[in-house]
């Protein structure tokens, strides 16, 4: 059997070579002539899976270890017969966790009680969920929208978009759709921006055209924190001068998102192979606790992981793949013990 692999994807060669013969590819040089005769192809987000790849190939299983979809053409993998698995929620606590410590980051710097403020929550999947459970548990308030899920639930305790994007820290967790009843595409618009303030901190760590660029980098705002970006890596430079941060679309990238994410894919390719799970692989990464000693929030989370020295690796913007593919050893905040209580949740 022979697998394509990404060679981003965490961990290849422990999870995946006793299936077969394995070729890495670097996710972007992945074509229809390298996967041809594969009969797995397990990719990351920059490999667009089509038609245009795809046909022709005897490939039979696609795995992407990222949570995002707007990579793969899902209809035509059904048409195909071809099995696909995505890792959702893989990378849900690495998000939530970014956008937690710009937060803390901008209250210390701006001079702000972060508990007297509003968070408006947009998609309120794996991410948005995590990323509430922590405001909770940070004594800030939310404000929660997701239309396709009001539809379905009924929740009692979600508001409207209008209200949502009226918080004082406005973040979009949605995945990014162009179709149905509630396309995310440009969610924020020339309909709707005026409802963002000059005291407004807005995030975009969802994905690339949920908001409106042409708008923003005309739009004054307190603090904008930037990780994903229309026609990446060809990201708006206006943007990126003027944002508090602006990262590579990393926010997902701790060493536990990318394990969870290959092992969920792997997972599912034993499922469709009828094979049985090798029990070592869930232990991977099993660190012993590490210790941060320092006195407040701010410096705790900054020990763990900084993210700046993400926005300075790319102010070279030249550098904005290699680095993602070169990424920091950043773990999550579970691995670690501390003097100042952590909001795990």
């Amino acid at each position: 059997m022979k697998l394509v692999i990404d060679d981003a994807c965490y961990a290849y060669k422990e999870i995946f070579s006793h299936f077969g013969n394995i070729s890495t590819i670097a996710g972007r040089d992945i074509n229809s002539t390298s996967v041809k005769n594969a009969d797995i192809l397990i990719v990351r987000s920059r490999t667009k899976v089509n038609n245009v790849l795809l046909d022709g190939s005897q490939v039979k299983f696609v795995g992407s270890t990222v949570a995002g979809l707007d990579h793969i053409d899902q209809d035509y993998l059904k048409a195909k017969g071809i099995k696909f698995f995505s890792a959702q929620g893989c990378n849900s606590m690495a998000v939530a966790e970014f956008v937690i410590s710009a937060i803390v980051n901008l209250a210390d710097e701006l001079d702000f009680d972060y508990q007297k403020k509003t968070l408006g929550i947009i998609g309120i999947g794996n991410v948005g969920t995590r990323l509430a459970k922590k405001a909770k548990l940070m004594g800030i308030k939310t404000l929660l929208n997701d239309p396709p899920r009001q539809m379905y639930e009924n929740l009692p305790n979600f508001v409207d978009l209008k209200t949502t994007l009226s918080a004082d820290i406005v973040t979009f967790h949605t995945p990014l759709t162009v179709n149905g009843k509630y396309p995310s595409y440009q969610l924020l618009n020339e309909n709707n921006f005026h409802y963002i303030l000059d005291k407004t901190i807005l995030f975009n760590v969802a994905r690339g055209g949920i908001i409106n660029e042409a708008i923003w980098q005309e739009y004054k705002t307190l603090a904008n924190i930037i990780d994903c970006w229309e026609d990446e890596p060809n990201i708006n430079l206006k943007l990126q001068n003027t944002a508090y941060l602006a990262t590579p679309h990393i926010a997902g990238h701790s060493i536990d998102a990318k394990f969870i994410g290959s092992f969920m894919v792997y997972e599912a390719l034993c499922d469709f192979l009828g094979q049985k799970q090798d029990n070592k692989i869930k232990n991977l990464i099993n660190l012993d606790k590490l210790f941060i000693n320092k006195d407040n929030l701010k410096n705790t989370l900054n020990k763990i992981y900084d993210f700046r020295q993400d926005a300075k690796a790319i102010q070279d913007i030249n550098n904005f793949e290699d680095y993602r593919r070169n990424y920091p050893v950043r773990y999550e905040w579970h691995h670690f013990k501390s003097k100042t209580t952590l909001p795990i949740a």
